[in-house]
């Protein structure tokens, strides 16, 4: 009904001689010229499309280009305007009835197929959209775009993670006019006057009395309010108090960081740089940060209308805020999008459980170590954690060296990362850090020297360790804000102190570097944790301590671990630990060996050999049946033909550790078989 040509591509010669001729429209009895433009699809259907520059945005396009007019047939509540001739007042889906009902009745109809067809709705009450020409207000773009790309391509403003650079230039450098008005109920309201007397308009930062034009008081501010993003695209100095020169516009304008997703690159964060460039002649930040979208486990973006999103409360309240915060960040790797899951915030609400029974051992040892007439004033103020490390009889300890050289690193590591926006690194290492190092080696460590009856050395260790886990609190505190603040104030602190966020973060410690002490510890780790995997592939009670022998041919690792034999023995639960500098037999026993020692745990008086063979022999066998079916179900096409790709991966990731789990059990089988003077099969089921 609102048709105004009909067009065929220029170069379509089946319709080459009826270009600039007319045809009548249907209906309506309007002749409509035959236009040329390349936007037609001449593969498409007939090669001939109808144009209705009102109520289609390429049919606009194409109409401008042409000089077509612009029919609007249809009112703002969807119903059919005079325009539309003897269908006027009848709602659009009426209309599009009686439409086919009257060609149909002419014989113009030839047929009706169904198509496919990209139809916009609206998000909140699912109604189809009417494309629709309107008089609205225009932002010229491109005088605002131009300084907007510079600043980026001279680095003056820095993105993000960097390959969005080409997103912003892409948007900026294609960018059309902006529509900023917007008929809505709530908003910033257009600062226009129409007059009803001359029609002219009256712009102005104040209510006008008159006319500019003719100076009738017939005046009335356009109904229109402006789009959300025009005024947050001021928000940067708008806040401060521009328009006015304020002390905090001078103070704080530009700021240095913008933190925001990604999404809404364009919509907002280009729109802010043109507006401040624009009105302040400064960029509004230095750098922008684009962060991930969380979406949910199956990787769709969260929406209340579509019920794919979560209920963050309820996720609090049932986990924690601290373990909320630090799951987002340590999933928030720049290029990536967070995909949601449950178990991911139970392992880091596990973290915070650990944390607090970390600070809880502290805390119930400190009450009986005061029992001797400590204080944890003596223990724990400030100044006292600033002076450490702590000798004890003259020596720092090697596991002291060694905590307070790994704080150092790892608080290089997180300054590092902060720096650089990378903050799921930042919160990997503290992770770590707080986990691994200080609570799993470094407390138990020095267990022994906390209740030490040599006060010196007890007094040294609670210092030592009252320092680091101050040092660790102030590290995490970005991440776990609640439980830190909580755990630092039980803490003494300087006279005035209010928060441990108004405290300096830790910085460098150069002093506290030892390149030594961290190799040292590293090995007696790797001797430790030999220790246990030997344990327990042999199965034994966790709590049984075993003799086991260790070999180095070098003389300095031998002096190494007799030096720190207790906690050795201790942390590998060992009864004894007997030393040689000649490689160890495997045979008669469980064997672990690198290139600076070998570690052995004898199987005699270890274990009952043969209630462990026929314990071995069982396992194997259930093994074997285990090996064979995963083999059969993988050697099957019909399974792989139908099964998702990550089920088969899967399957095959499971059936390769089962050949390892397969192949050692077999070779420790065939050692204590020889030990009895028996034999043994120890192959392996063939691979598929």
């Amino acid at each position: 009904l609102g048709d105004t040509a009909v067009a065929v591509h220029p170069e379509d010669e089946r319709y080459a001689h009826l270009v600039g001729k007319t045809v009548r429209l249907p209906l309506m009895n309007r002749e409509i010229p035959i236009i040329a433009d390349r936007y037609v699809d001449r593969e498409f259907g007939t090669g001939v499309v109808k144009v209705t520059p009102a109520h289609d945005p390429n049919d606009f396009e194409v109409g401008r280009r042409h000089n077509l007019p612009e029919i609007d047939v249809m009112t703002d509540d969807g119903h059919m305007s005079a325009a539309a001739g003897r269908y006027a007042g009848l709602d659009r889906f009426e209309a599009r009835r009686r439409v086919v009902e009257d060609l149909q009745a002419q014989g113009l109809l030839d047929r009706v197929v169904n198509y496919t067809h990209a139809v916009g709705t609206c998000d909140r009450c699912k109604t189809i959209i009417e494309p629709r020409a309107s008089t609205q207000w225009f932002v010229r773009m491109k005088p605002l775009a131009e300084p907007a790309i510079t600043v980026v391509e001279r680095e003056e403003i820095e993105i993000i993670p960097e390959n969005w650079r080409a997103v912003y230039f892409d948007w900026l450098r294609n960018i059309r006019d902006w529509c900023i008005s917007r008929q809505l109920w709530w908003g910033h309201r257009i600062p226009a006057w129409h007059c009803r007397d001359c029609g002219g308009i009256t712009v102005a930062r104040e209510s006008p009395s008159k006319c500019a034009k003719c100076g009738s008081a017939q005046i009335e501010q356009d109904s229109d309010v402006l789009d959300t993003w025009f005024s947050s695209a001021l928000w940067p100095f708008s806040t401060l108090g521009w328009p006015d020169q304020t002390e905090d516009l001078r103070v704080y304008y530009p700021t240095s960081l913008l933190i925001t997703g990604y999404e809404i690159l364009f919509f907002w964060v280009a729109r802010m740089i043109m507006m401040g460039l624009k009105f302040t002649g400064q960029v509004p930040f230095r750098k922008v940060y684009l962060h991930a979208i969380v979406r949910n486990a199956e990787g769709q973006k969260m929406s209340k209308s579509k019920g794919t999103g979560i209920d963050p409360v309820a996720l609090n309240e049932q986990y924690g805020t601290d373990a909320m915060r630090f799951t987002l960040a340590i999933l928030a790797a720049p290029g990536t999008d967070i995909i949601w899951s449950e178990e991911r915030i139970q392992s880091y609400r596990a973290f915070a459980n650990k944390i607090w029974n970390a600070a809880r051992f502290l805390f119930v040892n400190l009450d009986k170590f005061e029992g001797t007439g400590a204080t944890i004033e003596e223990l724990a103020a400030p100044e006292v954690r600033a002076g450490a490390p702590y000798r004890a009889r003259g020596a720092l300890g090697l596991v002291d060296r060694w905590i307070f050289h790994r704080a150092a690193r790892v608080t290089e590591q997180i300054n590092e990362a902060l720096g650089n926006l990378r903050f799921h690194e930042a919160a990997h290492v503290v992770y770590h850090f707080f986990w691994g190092v200080f609570c799993d080696w470094y407390i138990e460590w020095v267990k022994p020297q906390l209740s030490s009856a040599d006060r010196e050395v007890a007094i040294a260790a609670w210092r030592n360790l009252f320092s680091v886990f101050e040092a660790a609190l102030r590290l995490l505190h970005p991440f776990m804000p609640l439980i830190t603040e909580e755990l630092w104030h039980q803490l003494p602190q300087r006279v005035g102190a209010k928060s441990i966020a108004l405290e300096r973060f830790p910085g460098e410690r150069a002093d506290w570097i030892d390149e030594s002490a961290e190799s040292q510890m590293a090995l007696l780790q790797e001797i430790i944790v030999a220790a246990r995997n030997i344990r327990a592939e042999m199965k034994l009670d966790p709590r049984r301590k075993v003799a086991a022998e260790f070999a180095a041919p070098d003389i300095n690792v031998r002096e190494l671990v007799r030096q720190n034999l207790d906690p050795v023995l201790r942390l590998a639960t060992l009864s004894a630990l007997h030393f040689s500098s000649e490689r160890l037999d495997p045979a008669g026993g469980s064997v672990r060996s690198t290139a600076q020692f070998d570690l052995r745990i004898a199987h005699e008086g270890a274990v009952d050999v043969r209630a462990e063979v026929a314990r071995l022999r069982k396992e194997k066998e259930k093994l074997a049946r285990d090996l064979e079916s995963k083999q059969n179900r993988l050697a099957d096409q019909a399974f792989r033909s139908r099964a998702p790709e990550e089920i088969v991966r899967g399957l095959e990731t499971t059936l390769q550790a089962r050949q390892v789990e397969y192949q050692k059990l077999a070779e420790r089988l065939a050692q204590l078989e020889n030990q009895m003077g028996g034999a043994s099969d120890s192959g392996a089921p063939a691979t598929p």
